[in-house]
């Protein structure tokens, strides 16, 4: 930032088990989630537990359900459903039937037709629809503000509010919307040129001779027909290139124009408001909000706008030397870096309110301490006498408060007293929350469906100015009306498959199932397993390898495995077991702890005769410790590892202990290769084809993760690839690659080495297979938004063509692709009508699908619920076809997709994700454990970064840091198998 008049110039100076990320399936993991949650992501505050925010559950009840107990509060239950006439069969029947007359390509097909299995029905869904006036126009500008160096951050903001309060300006403000920054849109056309000359000043500072002076044009871009989106929402083949984005963009900007004003914005669609909405502490200096999610979207024949609840953590308000000492009082270290840097502070000594960003926290640099050289006092001088001579202001915390520097110039620090400081209020919190203020966030955002509709209709309608004649409002200036009642859109009820084991056909109900005796389908071997017992002197540790009731322990768990189906489950297990460093005389990452089970490993197990897995036992949470044993195991040693966390394991309160054995169960036997259940043949068809003779298929799964701000800069991304190689589709190993997070900065989520992953998973499938390759292939992409699904056709596609080339260079390989895009961060949710078709919590039930109302006029698109919302308010995922030469039909994809959504590995109940791209996110994750010391840096690893005067050397030695971490990927014994489940 610029510097600032009045800164002193330094010198340069389930049941019974922790979920793994995001509790997502049966993850007996220690550490709880396998990476703190980004609060910029921005919560949505429906919950449904089913898999991606779920336990897994052996029993198969306390599901939900509306039988036994009282009806669930239904929203809006006594409003009749009444649905569009635009949603007739007749009037879409129409529609689909008009795209059969075009020629489909594969990218971006047409909808092939609806829906028709099921159960119909028809639910709510928090689309509100929109009303423009007939033929309305709109004029769209361009925002300039010069001197450009000069208008940055806060500063832009306060000079589009002098620029309302300008004479030339104030007869317009009443009929424009703007952004702050960049972009207009107005009613009626504005005069041009339009420049306007603005003295910049703070908005209680009366007067300053050197004050800034900008001007700021505004310069018509285009004129909007807002007809045409009725053109692209006719649904008519002809209109579908028509580009949209410019109109809804600038509806939105007029839509969020009361927001805009009076709340505070968190990424591009969300609105909080600080002095009125509900909060909740997380942790020291952090409490959650609820805001709202707004968005414009057209639909088939209807303009809709998108509201939904949605909580994010935001920065305590108050004075920054109170957060200092509560920081202080809490832990020795003080106030962390990773809190406070970009926090936002201000103060008031130069005679009016200035805002600051906090670049670092000076640790060891006070006031009284502190000198720079100043030529207004005639040489070095302190910074405590310095503000006590320029301002008159005697500092108390002179010697106890560390300095602040404002300044991003490692060069010339700007030093403020903390004293002086306060925290600026509505700051969104910029770091990832850790997992207790994760679980935290979950506990405040996990409210029934009712609870969010009523919400919505009531608070979120208010607050964002929808209502009619809404003071302040815009949307009365351009004509636009929005209804107040919720879409009501058909649904249908898919059947749930039948579930088989080799001994055992449990009966599905409400989306899961109990597996008490019941035999895995197909055994895995684990003969010559390994136990470490690791000691860090904590509690519910066993007092050695010779403990009776270790003894005990290990019998427990064996007869479950035996039990369950898997081999050489009959003999006792060889036991290591290592004393660890203890933490305060360990290093901050537990390198010494690492290298101590390093040692145990090498001394006592045989590289020639090696383990079929070692079970990890650990008494408590380490975020370094497990991913340290998962780098070693995976990438150095070759070795599959299990993890226990004592503490629920040896919960033997009812049945606890035996419903945690059961989980593990699950996951010993994928990672041996074994196949947990099946579907019936029916349930298959889609994949095996008829009586198991259709084409050979293969089923693949893609996701890429970010490093977080966390992070050391420099930090790679990590991309996994997942494809099935069985009949049963029931194992998928994985390929892992790092890329740079900014190798492509437009297309940073693109695999960049896809087409070698590829290559690899059809070079396994040949070899399971008898050397022949799949005829068809369904990818199933995850992490990918709708912005960028023609990245995804322009460079990913080409890159899985290419690995088809090269896999077979003398014989043309061309398997038949379809390409699906599953979605998560969208923001439809629904709600049913009545208490006979919700569930005990009042959401709608398992198997719900929804195709019509709310989806694409033209893309083959749909939303399915496959699992069981247990708390919150359930979610679908958004299933979207981008690539199709197979030619699906909607019943073929959407019953696949959701019968598919029970052979997730892990769990006994179907899962909110098909598991091939669920597999790919839990990949990803496992490749985050490798570079974890990196991904998850201590903050006096991301300070003596920060320090660093080349950034670009700093990050591409970080970079350079990971490859050495990484090695050569996922050890050779291990790369076959479904290691990372």
């Amino acid at each position: 930032m610029s510097q600032p008049r009045g800164g002193p110039r330094g010198r340069p100076g389930a049941q019974g088990q922790s979920p793994g990320r995001g509790g997502r399936g049966s993850s007996p993991s220690p550490r709880g989630r396998a990476s703190p949650v980004p609060a910029r992501a921005v919560y949505g505050v429906s919950r449904g537990r089913g898999a991606r925010g779920d336990s897994t559950s052996t029993r198969g009840s306390s599901r939900g359900g509306s039988r036994g107990g009282a009806p669930a509060e239904v929203f809006a239950a006594s409003q009749p459903p009444n649905q569009d006439a635009r949603l007739a069969d007749a009037e879409l029947d129409r529609l689909v039937q008009s795209f059969k007359s075009v020629r489909i390509p594969p990218d971006m097909p047409l909808r092939p037709g609806w829906g028709t299995q099921g159960d119909p029905g028809v639910v709510r869904t928090n689309f509100f629809a929109i009303r423009l006036p007939q033929n309305a126009t709109y004029y769209e500008y361009e925002i300039s503000i010069q001197p450009k160096a000069q208008a940055k951050g806060d500063r832009r903001f306060r000079i589009m509010q002098l620029v309302e309060q300008s004479p030339q300006f104030r007869p317009y403000v009443a009929q424009v919307a703007h952004d702050r920054s960049q972009r207009l849109v107005s009613i009626q056309q504005l005069p041009q040129p339009l420049e306007i000359p603005i003295r910049y000043l703070e908005e209680d500072q009366a007067d300053d001779p050197n004050a800034l002076n900008f001007t700021v044009e505004m310069k018509l871009l285009s004129k909007l027909d807002m007809s045409q989106l009725n053109q692209y929402m006719s649904g008519k083949p002809e209109h579908r290139n028509i580009d949209t984005q410019p109109l809804l963009s600038a509806l939105n900007l007029v839509v969020q124009q009361y927001a805009q004003r009076h709340g505070v914005r968190v990424g591009k669609n969300k609105y909080f408001f600080p002095t009125s909405s509900e909060h909740h502490s997380l942790s020291l200096g952090v409490e959650a909000f609820r805001g709202f999610f707004m968005s414009v979207r057209p639909m088939y024949k209807q303009l809709m706008v998108n509201i939904n609840l949605c909580m994010t953590a935001f920065y305590n308000p108050g004075k920054l030397a109170d957060a200092m000492d509560a920081f202080q009082r809490q832990s020795r270290g003080g106030m962390p870096n990773s809190f406070a840097e970009k926090l936002k502070v201000s103060t008031k000594h130069l005679g009016f309110t200035r805002k600051f960003t906090i670049y670092r926290i000076m640790n060891g640099k006070t006031a009284r301490k502190e000198t720079f050289d100043c030529q207004e006092f005639g040489g070095r001088i302190t910074v405590e006498n310095f503000f006590k001579r320029k301002y008159n202001i005697t500092l108390r915390r002179h010697s106890d408060l560390p300095l602040i520097n404002v300044s991003t110039n490692r060069k010339k620090p700007i030093y403020l007293p903390a004293e002086l400081c306060d925290i600026v209020p509505g700051q969104a919190y910029r770091g990832k929350l850790d997992r207790d203020q994760t679980a935290a966030m979950i506990k405040v955002a996990c409210n029934p469906p009712a609870f969010n509709g009523n919400t919505i209709v009531d608070q979120g309608f208010a607050d964002l100015g929808l209502r009619p004649n809404a003071s302040g409002a815009t949307l009365g200036t351009f004509g636009i009306s929005i209804s107040p009642d919720m879409q009501v859109v058909p649904y249908r009820r898919l059947p749930p498959p039948a579930i088989s084991y080799r001994v055992g056909r449990p009966r599905v109900q409400d989306a899961g199932w109990n597996i008490l005796d019941v035999k895995f389908q197909v055994g895995g071997n684990m003969t010559n397993w390994a136990v470490l017992l690791v000691q860090d002197g904590r509690r519910d540790e066993f007092q050695g390898p010779n403990d009776p009731a270790l003894i005990a322990f290990l019998k427990a768990f064996l007869a479950k495995c035996n039990n369950s189906g898997i081999l050489g489950a009959d003999k006792p297990p060889r036991i290591m077991s290592v004393d660890l460093p203890r933490l305060d005389q360990d290093t901050p990452t537990r390198a010494q702890a690492i290298a101590a089970i390093s040692k145990v490993f090498r001394d006592n197990l045989n590289p020639k005769q090696k383990p079929s897995f070692v079970l990890v036992l650990l008494s408590g949470i380490d975020k370094y410790i497990y991913p340290g044993i998962k780098q070693l195991a995976d990438v150095e040693l070759g070795i599959h590892t299990i993890h226990m966390l004592l503490t629920k394991a040896r919960d033997d309160r009812g049945n606890r202990q035996d419903q945690y054995f059961s989980n593990v169960a699950l996951k010993v036997n994928t990672k041996l290769g074994g196949v947990n259940h099946q579907l019936d043949d029916r349930s298959m068809q889609w994949l095996r084809g008829v009586g198991g003779n259709g084409p050979a298929t293969m089923i693949m799964g893609i996701d890429v993760t970010h490093p977080s701000p966390l992070s050391l800069p420099g930090t790679p991304s990590v991309a996994a690839v997942v494809a099935s190689v069985d009949s049963h589709f029931a194992q998928y190993p994985a390929s892992l690659m790092l890329q740079k997070p900014d190798w492509n900065k437009e297309s940073k989520e693109m695999v960049e080495g896809l087409t070698q992953m590829t290559i690899e998973r059809l070079q396994l499938y040949q070899k399971k297979n008898g050397g022949k390759l799949p005829e068809r292939i369904f990818v199933f992409r995850d992490g990918v938004s709708e912005g960028q699904y023609p990245q995804l056709l322009s460079i990913e596609l080409p890159r899985l063509q290419a690995a088809f080339k090269q896999i077979s260079p003398l014989k043309p390989y061309k398997p038949k692709l379809s390409i699906i895009v599953c979605g998560k961060r969208h923001h439809a949710r629904f709600w049913p009508v009545d208490s006979q078709h919700a569930t005990r919590n009042g959401n709608t039930f398992p198997g719900t699908v929804v195709d019509k109302g709310i989806t694409d006029a033209y893309d083959f698109d749909y939303y399915l619920q496959a699992h069981s919302g247990l708390q919150g308010h359930v979610k679908a995922t958004h299933y979207v076809v981008v690539y199709d030469e197979n030619k699906l039909d909607a019943d073929t994809i959407q019953q696949g997709t959701h019968t598919a959504s029970y052979m997730y590995a892990r769990a006994t109940k179907a899962v909110s994700l098909i598991p091939a791209a669920y597999y790919a996110d839990i990949a990803c994750e496992r490749g985050r454990e490798y570079l974890n010391v990196l991904m998850n840096a201590s903050d006096d690893s991301r300070s003596s970064a920060a320090e660093t005067a080349d950034r670009e050397a700093q990050k591409e030695a970080t970079f350079q840091s990971a490859v050495r971490m990484w090695g050569n990927g996922v050890n050779k014994e291990l790369k076959d198998t479904m290691f990372y489940i």
